[in-house]
């Protein structure tokens, strides 16, 4: 397993942890104050979300380059199914697909979407969403770009998710068959998974992301109180170490939705703790 102890090259930041997935969270920095703080600071890259990128990607792509980086992926397509697809789903997903390529970024991270109206369960919503996911891995493999499917903690079933582990998420990508599909592993969304170890070692070359923060003992919000690495209860190191012997050797991105704690505070001093924690807990 690699040492960070004393090397943070392989630390990314998603975004995210400062708050730049919701419109007025945060402390509002420019995706320019975003790669400059973290460059300054030895991060190794950066994962953006659509929201932030508009039509820049080619402009912000090549100055996370510039100033020694890399982008790590792009957060993230709509959801493929459930009550929350979007009207033109097709344009749209290939509009995110389109994004990951001008910006530079390798993986395109999926969040699937609930339940399918007018079905119950989640078997029906799996088997449409292998159909979609076929084409869209067609179309991003044309333009060089992986699609990481991440499965979520359930209890997000119903509206943001139909796959739960990292096991439902490889059977997907196995039913699929496309060999730019492959799943993203979420320490907040795996740490409970009693099977983890297992899946992931049939993971074995499929995992195109790691994702990093910790689960607090006393949660108070199940989407917006996710914990700084080490101020929880997940086994980080377990969970590397599982990751690390699928194969993995990418970076490492910290993504923490905090509205009430990460996102009210400075965000050159998230960065910074964000170093200290990753290298001595992670």
């Amino acid at each position: 397993m690699r040492d960070f102890s004393a090397d943070h090259t392989a630390l990314a930041l998603n975004t995210a942890s400062l708050g730049h997935n919701v419109e007025g969270a945060g402390a509002g920095w420019s995706p320019e104050q975003v790669i400059d703080a973290c460059a300054a600071r030895g991060f190794g890259g950066i994962v953006f979300w659509r929201r932030e990128i508009g039509n820049r990607a080619i402009k912000i792509g090549d100055r996370v380059r510039a100033a020694g980086m890399q982008v790590v992926g792009l957060c993230r397509t709509p959801y493929l199914v459930g009550s929350g697809t979007p009207p033109k789903l097709e344009a749209e997903v290939w509009q995110s697909i389109d994004m990951a390529a001008e910006l530079g970024a390798p993986v395109l991270t999926i969040v699937t979407g609930g339940t399918e109206p007018g079905t119950k369960g989640v078997i029906e919503t799996q088997k449409l969403l292998v159909d979609r996911l076929a084409g869209f891995a067609e179309y991003a493999a044309r333009q060089n770009v992986a699609l990481a499917l991440e499965p979520l903690n359930p209890m997000f079933g119903g509206n943001r998710t139909c796959v739960f582990t990292v096991a439902e998420a490889l059977a997907i990508c196995d039913r699929v068959g496309a060999t730019n599909l492959g799943v993203a592993v979420d320490v907040y969304h795996v740490w409970w998974d009693s099977r983890l170890t297992e899946s992931l070692r049939a993971a074995k070359g499929r995992i195109l992301g790691y994702h990093l923060c910790d689960w607090l003992e006393n949660t108070r919000d199940m989407l917006l109180d996710r914990g700084m690495m080490g101020d929880g209860i997940a086994d980080l190191r377990t969970i590397r170490a599982a990751v690390e012997g699928a194969g993995y050797d990418g970076a490492c991105e910290v993504e923490i939705f905090s509205a009430e704690n990460w996102w009210k505070r400075d965000p050159a001093e998230v960065l910074d703790v964000m170093v200290s924690h990753f290298r001595a807990c992670c």
